[in-house]
């Protein structure tokens, strides 16, 4: 029996048996698992990121571009043998990094691979934001770079928009465990992130009071060379009727609000997307790829 409370919504279900919010078996469960060539420029490089996606999700968030595998929760079970030979094979194409993608209902799970597998290239942590500080701690010292959403400030939002009225409450605290762990942030000569936090914020339409939220604890709680990633990608995807704030794509007019207000807070270190970016090709496809 293995009861699981390694997230925040602490479902206490026995995986072996039944899933809980996430609807993730116990066993690894992967939708695909390629060189990735769109995260941030010190993830991605010219060589590319070994991106492994893992289906399930503890969030549940209306807007979801991978709605595929984080709610429909495509993909194929695998063992821990078989992931650890996804990771050699992703390296031995070149990659700059291992990146787990969307980790956190497999946390506990991965520091006993992490643990055995030791890898020789950083291991990226590439998560919604929504661990629990506890479970964290299990990977202290097992993963090199936190990429780390902080989505909403307001728990009313949060509730609307992911059903965790919690989550900025859990999300900035796991935020600060994760600069605990890494602290500064270290680059290679090809300024290849080898250690650190990236705080990733996803601009939605209508929130600009969000966005300016989340920098301000940024500004007043992180370091002052802190990587920012302000993306202004966001497609609508899936039926979002029931929410007309964001059924729409980002102006350029709030996304310019967002990077000004960056700018006045003094955080230079901030990656900005072309707002051209917000397309639906820029979501990789979800077909087993190197699993």
């Amino acid at each position: 029996m293995y009861i699981c409370n390694a997230c925040p919504r602490k479902c206490g279900v026995d995986r072996e048996n039944k899933t809980g919010v996430c609807g993730a078996p116990l066993s690894y469960k992967v939708a695909r698992a390629a060189l990735h060539y769109w995260e941030e420029p010190c993830i991605s490089g010219t060589r590319g990121s070994g991106t492994v996606f893992f289906s399930g999700c503890s969030l549940k968030c209306v807007f979801c571009q991978n709605y595929e595998i984080s709610r429909d929760g495509f993909g194929k079970e695998i063992s821990e043998n078989r992931l650890m030979e996804i990771f050699n094979e992703i390296k031995n194409q070149g990659a700059h990094n291992i990146n787990l993608v969307n980790p956190t209902h497999y946390a506990l799970q991965l520091a006993h691979t992490l643990a055995e597998y030791r890898s020789e290239i950083p291991v990226v942590y590439n998560t919604g934001g929504y661990d629990s500080v506890e479970t964290l701690k299990e990977l202290d010292g097992l993963c090199d770079v936190y990429l780390t959403d902080i989505k909403y400030v307001s728990p009313n939002v949060a509730k609307k928009y992911s059903r965790a009225e919690d989550y900025f409450d859990v999300a900035s605290k796991a935020t600060l465990e994760m600069l605990r762990q890494t602290g500064e942030a270290v680059f290679d000569d090809d300024g290849i992130m080898q250690k650190g936090v990236i705080v990733r914020h996803l601009v939605l339409p209508g929130n600009i009071s969000q966005a300016m939220k989340v920098l301000d604890w940024v500004s007043a709680n992180m370091p002052a060379d802190t990587v920012v990633s302000l993306m202004s990608q966001y497609t609508p995807c899936g039926d979002l009727s029931d929410y007309p704030t964001i059924n729409r794509r980002l102006s350029e007019r709030e996304y310019d609000m967002v990077l000004d207000y960056a700018d006045k807070l003094g955080l230079e270190n901030a990656y900005i997307q072309e707002l051209d970016s917000s397309k639906e090709e820029y979501i990789p496809p979800f077909d087993l790829s190197g699993v």
